[in-house]
């Protein structure tokens, strides 16, 4: 669950701290200095927002388990969080080569017509919606558990690194582009994606809202217990230990989905989303490519005509 935490919680903070120190540092470039307080004023009534929207929603939770229906909200969190930490990958990388010149054509807009509430509401949507995707995410990968999230160290530290590598991009001294930065990241939460996909396929077949063809496709419990319970049990059962412990197991389940029984549905799940994101990344370039190559042939012609 840490890892999970730190990888979310930078990714969502890293992004929220580019996007405000982009404006800032924009508004001090045109010497409008006066309005960063506002820009941060909005950043700072996000958080608290955040904080808001995060016990609201263990309120929420509390009341589904007390109702008995505590199981229902979490697979629909789980499948909703698997939805939008793909589509966060994808808009990243669609977005952050012109993030910079949006951000600073909309404060260009706010500055000329004066627009304080502008900026305040600008900063306070962009860092809010951070902390909402940051608060569900939580729920998804804690079972409903966000302030365990929210106190671990895994949060904590990736808020740290999140502000010093924004710190470090902004003073001129960071030597990977933030290109890499997203594109390794992503690679993760692409993972912890189809790692929530897959256990919520697995808790819907507990529950017997779908059935399995196969419901045990193969055992690696020998090899690789998904959890010190199962390490034990088969200890106990056949009389010699697993080659590898169940704590091991229990890491790559909360990071990865790792299951050491999956059904057949599991694993057809979790190849398929990747073929997926594999076909939608292929298209997504392809279509780059067109529509770079069209440009230059754009250019061409009118150099000609000239």
């Amino acid at each position: 669950m840490e890892i999970q935490a730190l990888l979310i919680t930078f990714r969502e903070v890293l992004e929220a701290l580019l996007i405000v120190g982009i404006i800032t540092t924009y508004l001090k470039r045109m010497g409008q200095n006066h309005f960063t307080k506002y820009v941060w004023l909005g950043a700072g009534l996000a958080v608290l927002a955040s904080v808001g929207v995060a016990m609201l929603f263990q309120i929420v939770l509390t009341g589904f388990a007390s109702m008995g229906s505590e199981m229902y909200l979490k697979i629909g969190i789980m499948l909703v969080s698997a939805i939008l930490l793909t589509q966060m990958v994808f808009w990243m990388s669609k977005h952050s080569r012109d993030m910079k010149g949006n951000m600073e054509g909309k404060m260009e807009r706010f500055i000329t017509t004066g627009n304080v509430v502008g900026m305040v509401i600008h900063s306070f949507l962009v860092v809010l919606r951070e902390g909402v995707e940051t608060v569900f995410f939580f729920a998804a990968i804690t079972g409903g558990n966000i302030g365990a999230a929210m106190k671990g160290w895994g949060a904590i530290t990736g808020v740290i690194i999140a502000a010093i590598v924004s710190y470090v991009f902004f003073k001129g001294t960071m030597k990977v582009s933030l290109k890499t930065f997203f594109k390794v990241t992503g690679i993760f939460i692409i993972l912890i994606a189809a790692g929530l996909l897959v256990q919520a396929i697995s808790i819907m077949q507990d529950l017997n809202i779908i059935g399995s063809v196969i419901p045990h496709l193969y055992d690696l419990t020998w090899f690789l217990p998904e959890h010190p319970i199962d390490y034990d049990h088969y200890l106990r059962d056949h009389g010699t230990a697993p080659i590898l412990s169940g704590d091991i197991g229990i890491f790559l389940k909360a990071l990865f989905g790792y299951s050491s029984m999956p059904s057949l549905e599991e694993v057809i799940a979790y190849i398929g989303y990747f073929v997926g994101i594999y076909l939608l990344t292929s298209f997504k370039s392809n279509g780059n490519n067109e529509s770079t190559n069209k440009t230059e042939q754009e250019k061409e012609l009118k150099a000609q005509a000239k």
